[in-house]
């Protein structure tokens, strides 16, 4: 799942959105990444899979997402090999779109600043 990059001086520009609601509720890209990969693959194993993360720690995100939410953002059915699936609810695609939408326009804004700081900085070419 890509990061919100933009190109700045021949330099991607990351930005990392964390959004803190008070005590209970946090979403980055991290849980952004998870709801959205569940979205695309309809497991939350494969989801977990596709991040490097232990399907024990996708469960616990989903399960800490859904009690910070009025309504749960993932359905889950139990099942093994060929049966089961999750997928997210308009709750969570609604979170999802409103995160993408937090990003996006977060990237936008930081665009002039990070330009100041770059033409400040020492920068060196980015890795690939």
């Amino acid at each position: 799942m890509p990061q919100q990059t933009s190109p700045l001086a021949g330099l991607p520009m990351r930005l990392f959105v964390r959004l803190e609601l008070g005590e209970g509720l946090a979403i980055g890209p991290g849980k952004a990444n998870l709801l959205q990969g569940i979205r695309e693959t309809g497991s939350i194993a494969a989801a977990a899979r596709r991040m490097g993360m232990s399907y024990k720690r996708a469960w616990l995100l989903v399960e800490g997402l859904n009690a910070a939410f009025k309504a749960p953002l993932v359905t889950a059915t139990r099942g093994g090999p060929g049966a089961g699936g999750a997928r997210l609810t308009a709750e969570g695609e609604a979170v999802l779109a409103a995160y993408r939408a937090l990003q996006r326009d977060a990237t936008r804004a930081a665009e002039p600043h990070a330009r100041m700081i770059a033409r400040l900085a020492h920068l060196a070419p980015a890795r690939s």
